[in-house]
């Protein structure tokens, strides 16, 4: 067990008022009182369903030696040690990261930020430079990667003392590279406070998360908070194309870069071809063919290679390897059938990424066969985007199938109600809704023939679904391979 003098561990932390002596060793640093033990250093955070100061008294009785607060309580202890700083969440990172010494600052730490295509475009960079020798780390919302060891991931940006013991183990392991998606809820609740970034990604900005933000430009500017705060040695790289993607950079001090497939910009791709086969691509005047499909997997490779030529990897080489890198988990997942039906598993969960994948299919395909869509919206989320949702897959399909996702602790009837109040009244016969979503499923592979496509949206790589507090095992790609054989795989 490592042990710090307290006073090494509080550098940067926002101190306003000391109580005590800070010459005590710490041996951890908690912010959940039932892990407190004796020695260790409690910081009480002000959250959304708690309150960490009422828990004073019990760390204290369990033998922490420290606590960090933003009010002191009325009686205070003479052997333990109070500090008083000005946002409990922000001196969190600080102090986890001097904790573990400040382990992000020795990676070449990268991070992705956006609506969509956070998880494709960090994989894909892990991926990349994985194939090109080194050794790297990934913090996805599929899984964590540590080099070649996969530890499951909980939440799409990990808490701050999670994130340092992560990174501690990365350079236990001789990682030199970690890419890592960062959420607008991360960058609100101050989770990423600490770390040290070489560079960050924007990818582009929709409709989502109102349910925490509570409104568009709230969800914004936490976005936004991100690039505002990173160092001048790193570089931030946005979308060009995206409205926000120049706001996104506007009070950065990092060094400025775009890519672009619509504009001009420093990373400009062109799409050449595009069908189910994959996207044939011309990037900075570098022609390659990439087993991906879509414009949107156009761009989160044109925002691969941006990111690995600033981190110094040669335009041609970073090209030959991002042409061998494989789809990402429950990412347009599809496979085409015996019966020669073409199946599609997709995350898409935004009316903005619904769109993007409905109309990647509806450019590739003929018109004459039948797209049939299965949809769902989580429960416990922004209801505002339901109708949304409903109403983008409405047009864009032959055939909707509303039904639960994650219902979690709302009532998926309900769910699926709101979803039909976005259904266009024309389009009312072209609409079912079949809660169980294994049977919504089955009902898209009954009425499909040959030629038709399904697309199964909302869960992707998910492998559970949340009812009441519980998850069960569900796997949508699983349910779609045994509703119809496999002829020919593109996963």
């Amino acid at each position: 067990m490592q042990m710090k003098y307290l006073k090494d561990i509080l550098y940067k932390a926002g101190i306003i008022e000391v109580i005590g002596d800070l010459s005590v060793s710490v041996a951890k640093i908690v912010f959940d009182s039932r892990q407190a033990i004796p020695g260790s250093l409690f910081i009480a955070i002000k959250g959304v369903q708690a309150d960490g100061h009422h828990f004073i008294g019990q760390v204290i009785e369990k033998g922490a030696v420290a606590v960090v607060c933003e009010d002191f309580p009325e009686n205070i202890p003479n052997h333990v040690v109070f500090i008083r700083v000005k946002s409990s969440k922000t001196a969190l990172g600080t102090i986890a990261s001097n904790f573990y010494d400040n382990p992000s600052s020795r990676l070449r730490l990268v991070g992705v930020t956006g609506t969509n295509g956070k998880t494709t475009t960090a994989t894909f960079l892990y991926q990349l430079f994985s194939s090109l020798g080194y050794r790297c780390g990934l913090l996805s919302t599929i899984h964590n990667i540590v080099d070649e060891k996969q530890v499951p991931a909980t939440l799409t940006t990990p808490d701050a003392i999670s994130l340092n013991e992560l990174f501690l183990e990365m350079i236990n392991k001789g990682v030199t590279h970690c890419f890592m998606e960062v959420s607008s809820h991360a960058v609100a609740q101050h989770r990423i406070a600490g770390l040290k970034f070489g560079g960050a990604i924007f990818t582009n900005l929709t409709h989502d998360h109102l349910d925490y933000h509570g409104t568009f430009d709230e969800y914004l500017k936490a976005k936004k908070t991100f690039f505002d705060e990173l160092p001048s040695t790193a570089f931030a790289l946005s979308n060009a194309d995206d409205r926000n993607g120049k706001v996104m950079l506007q009070n950065t001090i990092a060094t400025k870069h775009f890519y672009s497939i619509r504009g001009m910009a420093e990373f400009k791709a062109r799409v050449m071809e595009s069908s189910f086969a994959g996207l044939q691509l011309d990037i900075n005047g570098h022609d390659a063919w990439f087993r991906l499909v879509g414009l949107f997997n156009a761009y989160n490779l044109l925002a691969v290679f941006g990111t690995a030529v600033l981190l110094g990897e040669p335009a041609k080489t970073a090209i030959t390897h991002l042409s061998s890198l494989q789809a990402v988990e429950g990412r347009f997942d599809y496979f085409t059938s015996a019966s020669g039906v073409v199946a599609i598993v997709d995350y898409a969960h935004t009316p903005d990424a619904l769109y993007n994948v409905l109309k990647t299919i509806n450019d590739i395909r003929s018109g004459k066969e039948q797209l049939i869509t299965v949809v769902g919206a989580g429960g416990n989320r922004d209801k505002t985007k339901r109708p949304l949702m409903a109403n983008i897959v409405c047009k864009q399909s032959t055939l909707t199938i509303l039904t639960s996702d994650n219902p979690r602790d709302e009532d998926p009837t309900a769910i699926i109600d709101d979803m039909r109040t976005g259904t266009p009244a024309a389009m009312k016969n072209k609409v079912l809704a079949i809660e169980n979503r294994r049977e919504a499923i089955r009902t898209a592979c009954s009425l499909a023939k040959a030629g038709d496509i399904i697309l199964v949206t909302g869960k992707g790589h998910e492998k559970y679904q949340e009812i009441k507090g519980v998850k069960y095992p569900f796997d949508d790609m699983e349910i779609l391979k045994e509703m119809l054989p496999i002829s020919k795989s593109y996963t």
